[in-house]
């Protein structure tokens, strides 16, 4: 049967998936062998608690790590959490110490011997992480088709993705399914690659590129409206890095597109939620952020400090698992946006991960120093 190409829909699902499999599961054995840095990169520095718990994590489990990006949000305590395309498991246990025993991480991939892998270590990690029965779990399935593996309506507080809904053929699909199994007032937080175009039907249809990640990737702008169609809030940029080929081969048939590694948010916000814009202070509350709390490329909140912001944003901060951690009241104005230093406002939210990558990467503005953990877009 003849596939239809579509914008956010990869040729041929089934061939694709089994594609996948075949790449993921024999093909490649360990990180090393990866083609481009595109399952590889990370976006940003990793947090003490997470780079701990990273060192707690087995071995061979880490060596089947295919990620991109930093798929770990924070306040996570006690919270459970669905990790799509679990791979190996290495975010699974990262996670599995951090929401503590009260909570549960349930991974789930389509690759048996992924999941093998992942099921093979579960009594190692509990044993080290002091726990008397098991907070993880692991299970084979389809991240398009998560009621399949009998993952029930509104039954997680967190959606996790690294790298990986790339790699599925239908986008919408895997974020209608997200949304489905979301609580209210939940997150999906995710690194994933982006295209900075449409990709041509070369591109698309080759079996390399695929299982590196990139002929599978979503034209960002798309994802906007994906997510709008869904039911999310509009995406929360959060960071980007770069993504190289190192082969001339593979270059030579994308042509000048582009690729990134982005992290983005959404948030599955209840239709009750007041739409309003307000002012937000941090309480410091959040481990490991006690000083500040950087939300996204456009929000940095300091401890004690009044922050205008939008409507959607005061929405997301009350209905989501931070509501606690902040006092929110009503306030500021529809064109709230956050604060840069200098006293400017920023006019404009940053949306583009290629954009924010090229701001990234520009010098530093005398009256921003390093290290100041400020928002993007002052001076």
């Amino acid at each position: 049967m003849q596939c239809v190409l579509a914008a956010v829909a990869a040729p041929c699902g089934e061939q694709t998936h089994r594609e996948v499999q075949d790449y993921y599961g024999k093909e490649l054995q360990k990180s090393e062998d990866l083609k481009t840095n595109a399952c590889v990169t990370s976006a940003r520095p990793l947090p003490t608690a997470v780079r701990d718990a990273l060192e707690r994590v087995h071995e061979d489990v880490v060596a089947r790590y295919y990620g991109c990006g930093l798929a770990i949000p924070e306040c996570l305590a006690s919270c459970r959490i669905l990790d799509l395309g679990s791979g190996s498991g290495r975010d699974c246990y990262v996670l599995s110490q951090l929401v503590g025993e009260r909570g549960h991480v349930t991974g789930i991939d389509m690759t048996e011997g992924q999941v093998e892998v992942a099921k093979q270590h579960i009594a190692y990690h509990m044993d080290k992480f002091g726990y008397r029965k098991p907070n993880v779990e692991f299970l084979q399935g389809y991240i398009e088709k998560l009621g399949d593996a009998g993952l029930a309506d509104e039954s997680y507080d967190i959606v996790i993705s690294n790298c990986v809904i790339n790699l599925a053929p239908d986008k919408r699909a895997v974020l209608q399914e997200a949304y489905r199994v979301l609580k209210p007032g939940g997150e999906m937080y995710f690194s994933d690659v982006y295209a900075s175009q449409r990709l041509s039907e070369a591109v698309r249809k080759h079996r390399v590129l695929w299982g590196e990640c990139l002929a599978g990737a979503l034209y960002w702008g798309d994802l906007y409206s994906i997510a709008e169609e869904v039911g999310f809030s509009s995406p929360c940029l959060v960071t980007a890095s770069p993504i190289t080929i190192g082969s001339k081969e593979l270059e030579g048939i994308i042509g000048d597109c582009r690729f990134i590694s982005a992290t983005f948010r959404l948030f599955k916000v209840p239709g009750s939620s007041q739409a309003t814009p307000g002012q937000v202070i941090y309480n410091g509350g959040i481990v490991g952020h006690e000083r500040e709390l950087v939300f996204d490329a456009n929000f940095t909140f300091k401890e004690g400090e009044v922050v205008d912001v939008d409507a959607e944003m005061a929405a997301i901060l009350r209905s989501s698992r931070f509501a606690e951690e902040f006092l929110i009241r009503a306030g500021g104005t529809n064109t709230a946006a956050p604060q840069g230093c200098c006293g400017k406002r920023v006019k404009e939210k940053i949306c583009d991960p290629f954009q924010l990558l090229e701001r990234l990467a520009a010098p530093v503005p005398a009256c921003c120093p390093a290290g100041t953990g400020g928002p993007l877009g002052c001076c």
